[in-house]
């Protein structure tokens, strides 16, 4: 999951080096955690969180593959 989300991350941000995923599991859910540069915060969201709520369908439908569950946090 981790690699899925860099990889989608690094596509759409100016700098790439800048992009970090954390993982951790809560109750049964692998939570992802997205780190990008400041500048590239936008870019990741879209507008209206459109770009955000397609990496998040994507990572969900990769989990539900596996038989897991997982969620995506972008953090600042």
């Amino acid at each position: 999951m981790r690699e899925l989300i860099r990889f989608l991350a690094e596509a759409l941000v100016d700098r790439p080096e800048q992009v970090t995923v954390g993982e951790t599991e809560s109750e049964g859910v692998l939570v992802e955690e997205l780190r990008v540069a400041r500048e590239d915060l936008g870019k990741v969201i879209g507008r209206q969180g459109r770009t955000a709520k397609a990496i998040r369908t994507l990572l969900s439908v990769a989990a539900a593959r596996q038989g897991k569950k997982a969620k995506l946090e972008i953090a600042e």
